[in-house]
């Protein structure tokens, strides 16, 4: 078990280094990666199921106790990301899937992997536990409504197959593993430090079949995507840290908004893209799973050196912070 833990770790350490070897391979070497698309969905069930696994009652207290700091991040989140993408697509002229592409990328809820970078950044942690959780939990609704408003100039919207999509891969697995934490609770805490390599192994094998199925589209298009990507992530981190400023928010929940906010569940965005829009609308979501692990340490390691006073509530003292979705 101690082995699994080590390479867990491990695999949660350098994910972003282990998604552009696979994206590289999966590039160069399409054909053995090409049948794993059939799979998507269930993998990032999977994903959402470890998630499931980590979730405790206390993570959605704060919306009870204070619910002006959640409540704001999770406003930002819904309408900093869509819209900035939206705009991105315009001004740089994407093509239609990769416009819907990436306003659905700035439509999906906050991936867990942000929790760990407000913990490095000193930053609210249990604010940042909330809001995913909270954004997640909202997805199902918001998410089609969003992409029905902004991206369906692009490309047609079924807000009710998305709806259905939404509650298969993310809403059932984490209430799942809900029911299997309360009915087996020591036996999930031994298996915690072993969900990150589960969850990272799955959305290694999702990138590796989005990228083997659009090596002519990568080949023809990548630059343009990777500009947009990055664009629309340093967006939603400004603005994200300018929302708490205009709300007169401590500095530590200003810091869990900004990465709450700029950092999306790419695994989500790719099943969704592949089911509803098709394969090249998956790209941006792709990208963001390699270039959000990226600049998520680079801004955490800056603040970090720049420790603040943080709020800090009772049961988030020794919580262990476990990725289980990017």
């Amino acid at each position: 078990m101690k082995l699994l833990e080590t390479i867990s770790n491990l695999a949660g350490k350098y994910f972003a280094v282990w998604v552009i070897l696979v994206a590289a391979v999966a590039y160069f070497i399409p054909a053995p990666f090409l049948s794993l698309g059939a799979y998507i969905t269930i993998l990032l069930g999977v994903v959402m199921f470890g998630m499931g696994l980590t979730l405790k009652p206390v993570d959605f207290q704060l919306v009870l106790k204070k619910p002006l700091p959640v409540i704001t991040g999770v406003l930002a989140q819904f309408l900093i990301m869509p819209l900035g993408a939206f705009l991105i697509a315009y001004i740089l002229g994407l093509p239609a899937e990769l416009a819907a592409g990436l306003v659905l990328l700035g439509s999906v809820p906050g991936g867990t992997a942000s929790n760990v970078m407000v913990y490095l950044a000193k930053g609210n942690l249990a604010l940042s536990v909330a809001m995913t959780s909270l954004s997640t939990l909202l997805a199902p609704i918001a998410t089609p409504l969003i992409l029905l408003g902004l991206a369906g100039q692009w490309l047609p919207v079924d807000p009710v197959a998305m709806f259905l999509s939404i509650v298969q891969v993310i809403i059932l697995p984490i209430t799942f593993g809900l029911v299997i934490r309360k009915l087996f609770p020591g036996t999930v805490e031994k298996s915690l430090n072993v969900i990150p390599l589960i969850s990272v192994l799955a959305i290694i094998i999702i990138v590796s079949a989005v990228v083997s199925a659009n090596v002519e589209n990568i080949a023809s298009s990548g630059a343009i995507i990777f500009t947009a990507v990055i664009l629309h992530n340093l967006f939603g981190l400004g603005l994200g840290y300018g929302t708490g400023v205009l709300m007169k928010l401590d500095e530590g929940t200003r810091r869990a908004i900004s990465i709450e906010v700029g950092m999306q569940n790419s695994g989500l965005g790719v099943a969704l893209a592949t089911a509803h829009f098709g394969p090249l609308a998956a790209l941006p979501s792709v990208i963001a799973a390699v270039w959000h692990n990226i600049s998520g340490p680079i801004l955490a390691t800056v603040w970090s050196k720049k420790p603040v006073e943080v709020e800090v509530e009772e049961e988030y003292s020794n919580r262990a912070v476990t990725p289980t979705a990017r």
